[in-house]
């Protein structure tokens, strides 16, 4: 008798694990084709380069519940992660109908990570709420996480070096995210490079997060001569390309690059603000960046 109860309760265990199981592969139809495509195949660390995302929405896809975030993984070759790109799509989910097509194109600052070589890209749709993933056409490589794309890294120093010079505080990162970093210029803030004698792209990536502050206005100048102007609005970051030309950047052997803000303040004299912070702040910058134009 004691046999046979252990032969039913073995049964029974092993239906509810085939039960389990076949719930966990069978995840529904897929709601969507994803790809990814990269500007260029080959990046060096640290640089930034553009990235498109698209969506094919599947034609049998049912009414989005709630709107889904696009969770996007950097893996190396030990299928470990990196980095992420998580985001919202530039269309919310709600507003996908069957058939549709969503396409756009973000501009990612490859962070400067102790890895060289292939990089696997992953992507999937989950919900913000509950975590739950979207089941999506293509390779699954576990856990509703699609391969799409590889990206190939290069050494961070295939980049111009920039030198930060007068004018800035120290870096500081992120307490949740240590591949988050910025530094926060004063009034005038100086960078410096090797003169490549050809255009360039300057890039700044910058916000001004004080919920006191005031929209600013951000002169650049290349060797004491204005190039561009660039405007900050609280809150929002913000990434500015400015053209140089290789007559702007002169013949000598070194660039300096002069951001100027025309509003700074000190959080520790700021009312309501209740901070001790006793720095002069202009504007936050996450990326300062020197492209040569091929």
């Amino acid at each position: 008798m004691s046999q046979l109860i252990t032969r039913l309760l073995f049964a029974l265990v092993l239906s509810a694990l085939v039960s389990t199981c076949s719930r966990s592969e069978a995840p529904g139809p897929p709601v969507a084709t994803a790809t990814v495509t990269f500007a260029r195949p080959r990046a060096a660390l640290g640089s930034p380069i553009e990235v498109t995302y698209r969506f094919q929405v599947a034609a049998n896809a049912p009414a989005f519940d709630q709107d889904y975030r696009v969770f996007v993984h950097f893996l190396d070759g030990d299928e470990e992660r990196m980095w992420t790109d998580d985001h919202d799509p530039s269309v919310p989910t709600t507003r996908w109908r069957p058939g549709q097509v969503i396409e756009y194109t973000r501009t990612v600052f490859l962070p400067v990570f102790p890895y060289i070589g292939d990089a696997q890209v992953r992507i999937g749709l989950y919900s913000p709420r509950d975590q739950r993933r979207l089941p999506l056409a293509g390779e699954d490589a576990g856990q509703l996480s699609y391969k799409v794309a590889t990206l190939t890294l290069l050494p961070h120093s295939e980049n111009v070096f920039l030198l930060f010079k007068d004018g800035w505080h120290p870096a500081e990162v992120a307490s949740d995210n240590t591949t988050v970093e910025w530094q926060w210029s004063r009034k005038l803030a100086t960078l410096s490079f090797r003169n490549p004698k050809k255009d360039i792209i300057f890039y700044l990536h910058a916000d001004n997060p004080a919920s006191y502050a005031e929209p600013q206005s951000v002169t650049v100048k290349v060797n004491g001569a204005l190039v561009d102007t660039i405007a900050i609005t609280p809150r929002q970051e913000l990434l500015h390309k400015t053209r140089v030309t290789a007559a702007q950047l002169g013949s000598a052997d070194m660039v300096d690059v002069t951001l100027e803000v025309d509003k700074t303040w000190v959080p520790a004299l700021v009312p309501g603000a209740n901070s001790r912070d006793p720095r002069e702040l202009g504007v936050r910058v996450f990326h300062a960046f020197v492209e040569p134009v091929s």
